[in-house]
């Protein structure tokens, strides 16, 4: 198992909402899924903290794997944000699902992910893993022998 990068972003709800709120803005179409979209507004009158913290997911992956590339942005594109996606399994715990030429770069990569929003602040965490270099250690060895 290899750490590959790790990223932290963090996001004012209430300027994040006002950015949500600016006529003519696309940002939700054009950033979130349809199934982020649907998660969100399912989350009652105020989606917005829901939004924003995916938003900070979305930005603590692009970090981690820039970090990962020596502090380079990941070249996929003017709009990257949907190619990020943070699901969220039976019991709600949120996970990234990645599309298109983000799983094409990071095909064995495993996204370990922690959201949180408390007040106006939303933030996430990411590692990226590769998982792949200690797999090969056979059973009953040790990785020091």
């Amino acid at each position: 198992m290899t750490i590959l990068g790790i990223g932290l972003d963090l996001v004012t709800i209430s300027e994040f909402s006002e950015q949500l709120q600016r006529s003519g803005t696309t940002m939700v179409r054009e950033s979130f899924t349809a199934g982020e979209r649907r998660y969100c507004e399912s989350k009652g009158t105020d989606p917005t903290r829901s939004y924003a913290a995916r938003w900070a997911a979305k930005e603590a992956v692009l970090k981690a794997w820039a970090s990962s590339r020596f502090a380079r942005r990941p070249q996929i594109g003017d709009n990257p944000y949907p190619l990020i996606e943070v699901v969220n399994d039976a019991w709600g715990r949120p996970s990234i699902k990645l599309h298109g030429l983000a799983a094409e770069f990071l095909p064995r990569v495993k996204v370990h992910l922690s959201l949180t929003h408390d007040g106006d602040t939303a933030a996430a965490m990411v590692v990226l893993e590769d998982p792949g270099e200690l797999a090969d250690v056979g059973e009953g060895r040790e990785a020091n022998a």
